[in-house]
């Protein structure tokens, strides 16, 4: 029983409004960073590692952080399937069928599975964790 109770706990300080909008503010700085070829996740964490120690919390932190790299790894398809450049080297299969995609008028819908299948990996990946 004690166990549930940890993972109720958790998942109380995860969800609270506070970390749930810096996991936003992160996702939005990693979708603009993933958009750049050159500039990654990594290098971007890096760089937010001073602003980290004035968050406060280094939960808010590390959540804010986490939402940089699931951000960039979504931006990078976004070059990938309009210039056929991928922004992170995860990207660079979406080139293959996104970009096809796009040169027939359909830069929509690719976006839209880039968005899809980005949420449903993302998903597994957190609940595998």
């Amino acid at each position: 029983m004690s166990s549930f109770h940890q993972l109720a706990q958790g998942f109380s300080l995860a969800l609270s409004p506070v970390n749930l909008l810096f996991a936003l503010i992160g996702a939005l700085l990693g979708t603009v960073v993933g958009v750049l070829p050159g500039l990654g996740p990594a290098a971007t964490i890096a760089l937010l590692l001073p602003i980290s120690y004035q968050i406060g919390s280094p939960v808010t932190a590390i959540i804010m952080m986490a939402g940089v790299y699931y951000g960039a790894m979504y931006g990078g398809s976004t070059t990938s399937i309009l210039l056929n450049i991928p922004g992170e080297a995860a990207s660079v299969v979406t080139c293959i069928d996104g970009h096809q995609m796009a040169k027939q008028g359909r830069a929509g819908p690719a976006l839209g599975i880039a968005a899809i299948g980005s949420f449903i990996a993302g998903t597994i990946g957190v609940i595998g964790l």
